[in-house]
């Protein structure tokens, strides 16, 4: 019996060692296996820089698999949002919000499944004043907890883009810091510029959108104060502003990325515009490719400068987040700080900031960490050989995120519209209020305070 029973524990001692080798040999092929990184994003943009990423670090041995989704028709976040959901080998490492919608992942419905930058490895606090990062960058990227977890790498604070000839012809001069003056400090300087150059048969904007992005971004409240709609006063005087525009001729009434708003940077409209509100994309994507010209000379290249606007405001950018349940934080870490904290020569925002990323003579653009603008060369020839970053950089320091929440695109569309219903004499100022309020109770199911 004794005999029987010890041969019984070796067969099992056998057995137990040959599934042990067998698990040990499944673990070695799954680690031993292909190596990625799953990037989700709604561009092209950072899947680049992560090919830039791997060709300067030959010893980086992941794949880079990038999902790329269109914000196109709402597209791009119910697919993200399934993903993470879902989980698995499949889902997200690495993935992109933009600032019409990235509140919903850092602080909104589906701020869960981001990680804390502290948590991949990144020396968070170091880093952040080392590298100047503006503050409403942070604000933003920065989760209930008071854990940051997203950044951007472009910098999207706004300025005053205008014409040197317009500015010369009323005001006999164009120089940025004398005409930062006759457009502010604040709106009453503004409509005095605005009546200056009214006199002399040019508007100073092109429609009523091309102030709200500065009135919104400067506004002290957002659009939700405890659970409740609120109408910031400054968003609610941009119904008087948008009339007052209209009523004297001060725009061409365009609505923005329309024909006719990118016309009036041509001056392919009766009455030549004087200025636009936006950041450097606004100039380097939009304004530049519909100048009417490549070269100063040109349609209106090169006509152009920048300079601090009547308020502090930013307009658009992109974040960048990682999986809290991403199984490579480590290499995740790596690349999410070489894209958003790294200010060195070798970071992405020095190659970003000096248009040499893709090798020399590429678009030059504003980033994140002022430390960068402030040791790269930042003229173009669009603007008259204007190095932008001594604007761009203060820009950011003025503007402010702590007055969005995750429905500012939706919101923002409702309350435009009623505007511009308002000002072409279709409703009531009351009326357009109401209709706001009623709409935005109806598809958001958010109460007026």
């Amino acid at each position: 019996m004794k005999r029987s029973l010890s041969f019984l524990m070796c067969i099992m001692l056998i057995g137990s060692m040959s599934m042990s080798l067998f698990a040990a040999g499944t673990n070695e092929q799954v680690a031993s296996g292909p190596k990625v990184i799953n990037v989700w994003s709604f561009t092209d943009e950072v899947p680049k820089m992560l090919e830039n990423y791997k060709a300067l670090h030959p010893d980086f041995d992941y794949e880079i698999k990038s999902t790329i989704i269109a914000t196109t028709d709402g597209a791009y976040q119910p697919a993200l949002d399934q993903a993470l959901m879902s989980g698995g080998s499949n889902a997200p490492d690495i993935y992109c919000a933009e600032s019409a919608f990235v509140l919903k992942y850092t602080q909104g419905d589906a701020a869960q499944y981001a990680a804390p930058y502290k948590d991949l490895g990144i020396d968070v606090d170091n880093l952040l004043k080392k590298a100047d990062i503006a503050q409403y960058t942070v604000d933003i990227g920065t989760n209930g907890k008071g854990q940051l977890v997203g950044l951007g790498y472009q910098a999207t604070g706004g300025a005053f883009i205008y014409r040197r000839s317009i500015a010369k012809q009323v005001w006999g001069t164009d120089d940025p810091a004398v005409i930062k003056t006759k457009v502010g400090p604040g709106w009453d300087k503004f409509y005095k510029a605005a009546a200056d150059l009214k006199a002399k048969g040019f508007g100073i904007v092109s429609g009523d959108g091309d102030i709200w992005h500065a009135i919104e971004g400067s506004s002290e409240k957002g659009w939700i104060v405890d659970g409740k709609l609120y109408i910031d006063p400054a968003r609610e005087a941009f119904l008087d502003q948008s009339m007052m525009l209209m009523k004297n001729g001060y725009h061409n009434d365009t609505r923005d990325w329309t024909d006719a708003w990118f016309g009036d940077m041509k001056d392919a409209n009766p009455q030549k515009i004087f200025g636009f509100f936006g950041p450097a994309w606004l100039i380097n994507y939009v304004m530049a490719g519909n100048s009417g010209g490549s070269a100063p000379g040109e349609g209106t290249y090169g006509d152009w400068a920048v300079c601090e606007p009547p308020v502090g405001f930013f307009w658009g950018g992109t974040w960048v987040l990682a999986n809290k349940d991403s199984k490579i934080k480590d290499a995740v870490g790596d690349i999410i700080e070489w894209i958003t904290l790294d200010s060195s020569k070798t970071g992405l925002q020095y190659f970003w900031a000096n248009g040499t990323l893709n090798g020399p003579g590429g678009t030059k653009d504003t980033v994140a960490s002022g430390t960068v603008m402030k040791m790269s060369d930042g003229k173009l020839p669009f603007l008259g050989g204007q190095n932008m970053f001594d604007v761009f950089v203060p820009a950011g320091a003025f503007a402010t995120g702590k007055n969005k929440n995750q429905y500012d695109e939706t919101i923002n569309m409702y309350w435009r519209d009623q505007v511009r219903e308002y000002t072409a004499g279709n409703k009531t100022r009351s009326q357009a209020i109401a209709e706001f309020k009623q709409q935005v109770l109806d598809n958001l199911d958010i109460a007026s305070k």
